[in-house]
């Protein structure tokens, strides 16, 4: 590793909370889970990588948008109430403020075929970085591969057998939850019979 990543994380403010987010809020459209892995781990480092997966994880069994709910529990951590608040508005007033001027854009040329080509070509794009952060998320689980059969049967529950989403959640927990129970209660019969 380099002397820049051996370098411990900056001290989190609360400007830096909402400056931070505003810059990952700001880094597309379509969705700026890429960016905000991209910023939280490895710009600013306020996230290990397996904390990402974690902290992605819990935020996309809560309702409303995952990225939102990210930005929430990563300001708490750092700021408590005030810093979830100024994660989230960094994170959503600047493309508010954008989404609103393209709109009347839209309402105005939105018909136009070069404007249905762009969206169509901005819509690629948005599919290549969820692609590339799910490559990346994957790479930080690699080393603990117990956890791949979970990742793959929920891939084929989800996108292949077309199961609802909510279904899928719950068994995963209930599935998950008791894997890690059976573990727990073998290391913990493993460590009496050491000692």
């Amino acid at each position: 590793m380099s002397g820049e990543q051996n370098k411990a994380p900056p001290a989190v403010t609360l400007a830096a909370l909402f400056f931070g987010f505003s810059k990952i809020g700001l880094s597309g459209f379509g969705g700026v889970l890429p960016f905000a892995r991209h910023y939280l781990v490895e710009t600013s480092r306020w996230m290990t990588a397996e904390e990402f997966n974690q902290q992605l994880g819990l935020c996309q069994f809560l309702p409303g948008p995952n990225v939102v709910n990210l930005a929430v529990v990563v300001g708490r951590r750092y700021g408590g109430l005030a810093g979830a608040i100024m994660a989230a508005f960094g994170l959503l007033a600047g493309p508010v403020a954008i989404v609103l001027l393209l709109a009347m854009l839209y309402d105005a040329y939105g018909a136009m075929p070069e404007a249905q080509r762009m969206l169509r070509g901005i819509a690629a794009a948005g599919s290549g970085l969820l692609f590339a952060m799910a490559f990346r998320m994957a790479m930080a689980i690699k080393q603990k591969p117990f956890f791949l059969p979970f990742t793959l049967l929920v891939f084929i529950a989800i996108a292949l057998l077309r199961w609802p989403l909510p279904a899928v959640m719950l068994a995963g927990i209930a599935l998950a939850g008791a894997v890690a129970y059976g573990l727990l209660k073998k290391e913990e019969k493993e460590g009496k019979e050491k000692a």
